[in-house]
């Protein structure tokens, strides 16, 4: 009985370190997932919006005339001061037009001439009862219809006069083109956008707002603005503009904030950062936006189960994306532990080996 008691136990112990081995090779061979508990957002939190310093005042130059692109005096960049000359079309046909107009104007003035001569013999043949009223009525009214036709002459000179300047393209502000969209060579039509001029003065940061958000913005709600290029240096700012309609293809709400002062130093283009108070924001907890996957198209996170070490996805209610991560308003809570890294390569029910940002295990 002694020796089958032993055998036993021997057996039993064999059993027990097969049964450690299959855990080991199961907590082996598992795959390693980051995991985090979710922080509390901290209360009177900010959000940002990235953007870019846009002029206050910009818009297309082209010409109001049609024709083939002769030359383009100024590139993306360019410094250009009111007056200066940017593009110029083909003037040979527009020339052309003005000899014509000069040359209808001179035929007009001298049949003008003829006809006030003759007017003047009809005048003094009348007084000496040579000819009869009705004569002299005729001469009058030829004369009348040649100074009108002087009148018409000379208006389409200047109006060709007008269209031979329309051939050469000024800037009507002291500006920066910002963009150019055509080369010499091109034939354009008359209102063709040939270039881009945002004008010297008042500058802004323009930015895109999600529809769930634009209710936090209000016209004239101080802001704060940080460059990027300046060393971060922030600088106060206003909401100047809200677009009354979302873009048809971000589905986001563009909105201008003015910078203060017209002595801060940015640059057109520069990238921008624009800070919102949101103190009055609901509590939310905070994961990284690394965490974020979905479910049926609606946000989702990886959950692990401490005991199962198995993970399971959980719909959330996103509040809002911030600087540090992205704020959840439901869905998890500040006990739980969930995957905040290669969230793609996760499947229902995987088993996982809970894992720090450092590799170290993690112990729940």
């Amino acid at each position: 009985m002694q020796r089958i008691a032993v055998r036993i136990s021997a057996v039993i112990a064999v059993l027990a370190l097969v049964g450690c081995a299959s855990e080991a090779n199961v907590e082996i061979n598992a795959r390693p997932a980051v995991v985090e508990q979710p922080l509390v957002a901290r209360a009177g939190a900010t959000e940002t919006y990235a953007g870019e310093v846009r002029a206050r005042h910009e818009g297309t130059l082209g010409f109001r005339i049609a024709g083939k692109l002769l030359t383009r005096n100024v590139d993306a960049g360019a410094v250009v001061k009111r007056g200066a000359v940017l593009a110029t079309l083909e003037a040979q046909d527009l020339q052309l037009q003005v000899e014509s107009a000069r040359a209808a104007v001179a035929a007009a003035s001298a049949d003008l001439s003829l006809t006030n001569a003759e007017l003047e013999r009809h005048r003094e043949l009348l007084a000496k009862k040579y000819i009869s009223q009705a004569l002299f009525d005729a001469r009058l009214n030829a004369h009348k219809a040649a100074e009108a036709q002087v009148a018409q002459a000379r208006s389409q000179l200047s109006i060709a006069q007008n269209q031979s300047g329309y051939s050469v393209l000024r800037a009507d502000a002291d500006g920066v083109v910002t963009s150019t969209l055509i080369e010499a060579g091109q034939v354009v039509a008359a209102g063709m956008p040939v270039l881009r001029l945002a004008r010297d003065g008042d500058r802004e940061v323009l930015i895109a707002v999600p529809e769930n958000r634009i209710s936090l913005f209000a016209l004239g709600m101080p802001v704060l603005i940080e460059v990027w290029a300046k060393d971060n240096a922030r600088f106060p700012g206003s909401v100047r503009e809200l677009s009354p309609e979302a873009d048809p293809r971000t589905r986001t709400y563009d909105v201008r904030v003015a910078l203060a002062g017209t002595d801060v130093p940015v640059q057109l283009g520069m990238t921008a950062r624009v800070f919102l108070d949101a103190g009055d924001a609901p509590p939310a907890l905070m994961l990284p936006l690394s965490a974020l996957h979905e479910l049926a198209g609606a946000p989702a996170v990886w959950r692990l189960d401490p005991k199962s070490k198995q993970v399971r996805l959980v719909p959330v209610q996103v509040g809002s994306y911030r600087e540090e991560g992205v704020a959840l308003l439901a869905g998890v809570s500040a006990d739980d532990w969930i995957v905040t890294a290669g969230v793609h390569k996760l499947s229902e029910g995987q088993l996982v080996r809970p894992i720090d940002r450092s590799n170290r295990p993690v112990v729940l």
